[in-house]
């Protein structure tokens, strides 16, 4: 029979387990994964950044058993919905009200297919990630290169993919998000499923709004050089 004098020592030892906030592993294993995982992740945090419930994260240590500092995994690019929004050095699990990601990507390469596709896979299933998708940004190791599958009874079976115009170009649906990620010239991007509008990442967005910009102060220059004109022809061009 457990006592409360027991029941203090193992709180006690709870809390003295630590809780590291990296594994020591480097981001990604080359530029082409890296360039990936942050565009996803700056694409997924741009679009939900009105949802104060949707928590999009990567590359950051989720815990999942108290006590064992072992127990935890870190996702490329992962999604939960009905989360507060805030930043965070990890994810404990238990910290967090039991909730696990709904969505997660992984930027495959070299040395991560093998447990992307075997121990991850399966520990996501365990969780009940709902929807698991898998990038290879070089093609070497995933044959298709994007791959996604939906959990269903607590399996994981292959998103339908969806042809585009290009050869070998295709999208899939991720139902969880609303987003339709797609494979285009063998690129990564994403649309919204129900506008078909393409969601930009951070780095895209500033070159849009520059651009915007730059338009907006060539047009302004022309309407100023033909006032100029217009004036020295004797014509008022605010009366016009």
């Amino acid at each position: 029979m457990e006592t409360t004098q027991d029941a203090y020592e193992v709180a006690r030892l709870l809390a003295e387990v630590q809780y590291p906030d990296s594994d020591g592993r480097p981001m990604a294993e080359a530029d082409f994964q890296r360039v990936y995982l942050i565009y996803s992740v700056s694409v997924l945090d741009l679009y939900f950044q009105n949802q104060s419930d949707v928590y999009v994260s990567g590359n950051i240590l989720i815990y999942y058993e108290e006590g064992n500092s072992k127990a935890c995994i870190s996702p490329d690019v992962f999604v939960i919905r009905n989360q507060e929004k805030r930043k965070r050095r990890s994810y404990k699990v238990w910290e967090e009200g039991e909730k696990y990601p709904n969505f997660v990507l992984e930027i495959t390469s070299k040395s991560t297919v093998n447990e992307d596709q075997g121990s991850k896979k399966g520990l996501y299933a365990f969780w009940g990630v709902e929807e698991y998708f898998q990038y290879d940004p070089t093609g070497d190791y995933l044959k298709p290169q994007f791959q996604g599958f939906r959990l269903i009874e607590g399996n994981y079976f292959p998103i339908p993919q969806v042809s585009l115009n290009e050869p070998n170009d295709f999208l899939l649906r991720s139902e969880v998000l609303g987003i339709d990620l797609c494979l285009k010239n063998q690129d990564l991007k994403f649309f919204e499923a129900s506008s078909g509008v393409q969601l930009l990442g951070l780095e895209e967005t500033e070159s849009a709004r520059r651009a915007a910009e730059l338009r907006a102060e060539q047009e302004a220059q022309r309407a100023d050089r033909l006032a100029a004109k217009l004036r020295e022809l004797g014509i008022d061009p605010d009366r016009l």
